[in-house]
């Protein structure tokens, strides 16, 4: 059976947030947490998307904070496919602070591992991915490039010590 393959355009997820009291840390500002749960939900949103199955989240690879944002701040979150492999995916959500005329500045860039859970819970193959655009193609080189820093990771954290 041949696999199937899906588009990164087919699983694109948009997530707006307004910061809101609840929300906030002991410096006024967004609390990381938080912006690391709404992250949380809408890369596994895109994952189930592009997997049409439950999935589990492996590792977050990279997540960084760029820019502080505060009460009343709108946030609009982007999330896309950027690697597939067997049964594994890789998801970029991107984190604005949008402004009353729209503009937007970049909060935090995030890049998580997802892996799809058949009906016993067991890893299931994904689609492959069609990369349409110079952008996606890059983007999954960078993800390859992360992939490989990973395994180099994980073998030096699992060499001994002495």
């Amino acid at each position: 059976m041949e696999r199937q393959m899906k588009k990164v355009a087919d699983s694109v997820t948009y997530q707006t947030q307004v910061v809101l009291n609840s929300d906030l840390n002991t410096s006024h500002r967004l609390f990381g947490g938080t912006l690391m749960q709404w992250i949380d939900v809408i890369a596994g949103v895109v994952a189930q998307r592009h997997s049409c199955h439950v999935v589990t989240t492996a590792c977050y690879d990279h997540l960084q904070f760029l820019s502080p944002a505060y009460l009343g701040d709108t946030i609009v979150m982007k999330g896309y496919i950027t690697w597939v492999g067997t049964t594994s995916m890789e998801v970029c959500v991107e984190s604005y602070k949008e402004n009353l005329k729209g503009e937007r500045t970049l909060l935090n860039r995030a890049h998580a591992i997802y892996v799809a859970l058949d009906d016993d819970g067991k890893p299931t193959v994904v689609p492959g991915l069609i990369l349409e655009t110079d952008a996606e193609r890059r983007e999954w080189q960078a993800a390859e490039l992360r992939k490989e820093q990973r395994k180099k990771l994980k073998e030096l954290e699992s060499a001994p010590l002495a």
